[in-house]
């Protein structure tokens, strides 16, 4: 195993603080005031920080599968820094650093090095001076780069200043700071790095045996439909992660849902052909490792 990187003491230290206080919006929301409308926003906030990572910022960004409207790109690059997991240039930069070299050295958050390490403890050690020449498609789009010069701004106003303004309007600025901000922010974070760990080493390979990406509906139900990562990486340039039609996709179908009224196209699509040549590939490659039984008299 390869030595880690020194310890990120802002990243380890925010990350700590965060945890404790969704600790504190438990406490809060059980002993001092319960707010439905709170709860509600810290719901949507969930719902709309998640979807901003998994259609935006990976489906949109790190892998240009569809094209999307100016506004809409502007919600995601808004409620993606919400989410604190960087701006949309470093993200994608480091997620297509993880495609190219998924399982290896290079890999930033490789399952090879442990659980925990794909899971967080990437995140809580000093990541390399950034390289952005993999994504020279981003750099030209004014959006993603005018956040990424002012992400620490935007994620200030979207992830702490919007709830605690809305909380003031049912008379809960703390309580919707707590549970909209913090609280949430855990649950987004864990929810989005399932995919770096759990989806590495839970599931199917029904697509491909070349790395250890896995499908499983769990990881696919917290991440709005990322949890189909075989898939996902044998056809990073389909919009869709869930491929069949029982598969638990909601990003997909939200992409599909708005190029009906234009604010999407280009949507990308691996061919149904392509899809089931990889399936049988992996069917003969699973036949091919049984061991041989030796011929009957």
């Amino acid at each position: 195993m390869s030595q880690r990187r020194p310890l990120d003491k802002v990243n380890a230290n925010f990350i700590l603080v965060a945890h404790v206080l969704a600790v504190v919006a438990v406490l809060y929301m059980c002993l001092i005031k319960f707010s439905w409308m709170s709860l509600g926003l810290g719901v949507f906030y969930a719902w709309i920080c998640t979807l901003s990572i998994s259609a935006g910022y990976h489906r949109l960004f790190s892998h240009p599968t569809y094209r999307a409207h100016a506004i809409l790109r502007a919600m995601y690059l808004f409620f993606g820094a919400a989410s604190i997991q960087n701006s949309a240039l470093k993200w994608s930069a480091d997620h297509r650093i993880h495609h190219s070299k998924v399982d290896k050295k290079e890999d930033p958050y490789n399952i090879r090095k442990g659980f925990w390490w794909a899971h967080i403890g990437w995140v809580l050690h000093k990541a390399p001076e950034p390289d952005f020449s993999n994504v020279p498609d981003l750099k030209k789009d004014p959006l993603v780069m005018w956040q990424h010069k002012h992400y620490l701004l935007t994620a200030v106003l979207s992830a702490g200043v919007l709830p605690l303004a809305l909380g003031f309007l049912w008379g809960d600025p703390i309580g919707a700071l707590l549970i909209a901000g913090f609280l949430r922010i855990v649950v987004d974070w864990h929810s989005t790095f399932s995919i770096n760990s759990v989806a590495h080493m839970i599931g199917r390979r029904p697509y491909s045996l070349a790395n250890s990406a896995r499908d499983s509906f769990l990881t696919a139900l917290v991440t709005m439909g990322e949890g189909y990562h075989n898939f996902h990486h044998r056809f990073a340039n389909d919009y869709r992660n869930g491929v069949r039609w029982f598969h638990f996709d909601p990003t997909k179908w939200w992409v599909w849902t708005l190029s009906k009224v234009n604010l999407t196209w280009d949507l990308k699509r691996a061919s149904r052909e392509a899809i089931l040549n990889a399936r049988a590939k992996v069917k003969a490659e699973l036949e091919a490792r049984k061991p041989k039984t030796a011929a009957s008299n």
